[in-house]
């Protein structure tokens, strides 16, 4: 496999992996004796939520650069609304209740939830346009990848990465653009393949 293509592998399924494996051990209720690893989990995967937006407008971008440009501003706007609610939410609402503010968490969670909703809308559609791009270039191939993917993006709305349904959203995205990626790449090389001869028959009868 090529150094490139191993690497968008990783790029596309490595981050949901990661908000997986912390879903894992994400606390269900923010209590005082949870409050700091609530905290520092979040700080920690504060880089890895907006990786997410990556793997949709690599697979519209083959489509054309107005699928691209959609895909790309809609994962912009997942990026910035979604990181709202992991600051407010995660970060803000864990110090606060380690301060001893637990009566103000109920501000920052209800924030947070609403710009969160606004970035996982945002997701849902970039991921739905990149899948339906997908579908229209390579029909059914396309189709089992672009539901697991449709899959994890609701999912993920709904249960954010607690265990185990917002586990399982990442979990789908991982595997969902992974496979995605595979059905491009394996047209891409199926298209190419024809043209090598082509060129060496040219340059033979040249």
């Amino acid at each position: 496999m090529p150094a490139r293509s191993a690497l968008i592998y990783v790029t596309v399924a490595l981050p949901p992996l990661v908000l997986a494996a912390v879903g894992v051990t994400h606390p269900t209720h923010l209590t005082a004796s949870s409050a700091e690893y609530w905290r520092d989990l979040h700080i920690a995967i504060l880089p890895i939520f907006p990786l997410l937006a990556f793997a949709p407008w690599l697979v519209a971008r083959g489509a054309g650069a107005v699928f691209a440009w959609v895909v790309g501003v809609l994962g912009f706007l997942y990026a910035a609304f979604y990181t709202a609610l992991d600051v407010l939410a995660g970060i803000g609402a864990g110090g606060l209740r380690l301060d001893g503010m637990g009566m103000a968490t109920g501000t920052v969670f209800g924030l947070g939830g609403r710009l969160g909703e606004v970035g996982s809308f945002a997701f849902i559609a970039a991921t739905a346009i990149a899948s339906a791009t997908a579908i229209v270039r390579f029909r059914a191939a396309a189709v089992p990848a672009s539901v697991v993917v449709l899959v994890g993006a609701v999912l993920f709305l709904q249960a954010h990465i607690y265990f185990p349904v917002g586990v399982i959203a990442q979990l789908c995205l991982s595997l969902g653009w992974a496979w995605l990626y595979f059905v491009v790449e394996r047209s891409a090389r199926a298209s190419a393949a024809p043209v090598a001869p082509l060129i060496d028959a040219a340059v033979q009868t040249g």
